[in-house]
Formats: C-alpha cells, structure tokens, sequence
C-alpha cells in the first residue's frame, strides 16, 4: 500500500436531535444527525411522523378535486 494517502480515523462524538449522545470512530471528528436508533420509529415501536413539508396536501391541491367540488 502507498504510505500517506489515506485520511486519518478517529474518534467520532455523534449526536443526535433527540440529545442522544455516543462515541465510535470515523474520518470525521464530529457528526451531527437527526434521527438516531434510540428515537427511531422503527426501533422505539412509538408512532413519530418526520416533516413531509405538507406533501399529501400538495398532491390534493395539485391533482385532488376542490373543496367546494361535487363528486
């Protein structure tokens, strides 16, 4: 292998939105995240919804009938 051209691996403090704090190793010093395994949905069991930015209502007001539309 040539010498000199890998990046350094170090130790990585990742945190989480939730305030979930840990430690593993990586070539970035820090790492910021927004969901993390201890608040994940799929781990945790509990229902969270993550911001879709409104995107059912888009598609209603895009393709949907009006408010005021008959059927």
């Amino acid at each position: 292998m040539k010498a000199d051209i890998h990046p350094k691996y170090v130790d990585c403090a990742v945190t989480c939105a939730c305030g979930n704090k840990f430690t593993t190793r990586s070539v970035k010093s820090e790492i910021r995240t927004d969901i993390c395994a201890s608040c994940h949905p799929f781990f945790t069991g509990a229902a969270k919804f993550v911001d879709t930015a409104g995107r059912v209502d888009k598609f209603r007001k895009r393709y949907g009938q009006k408010e005021g539309a008959k059927a």
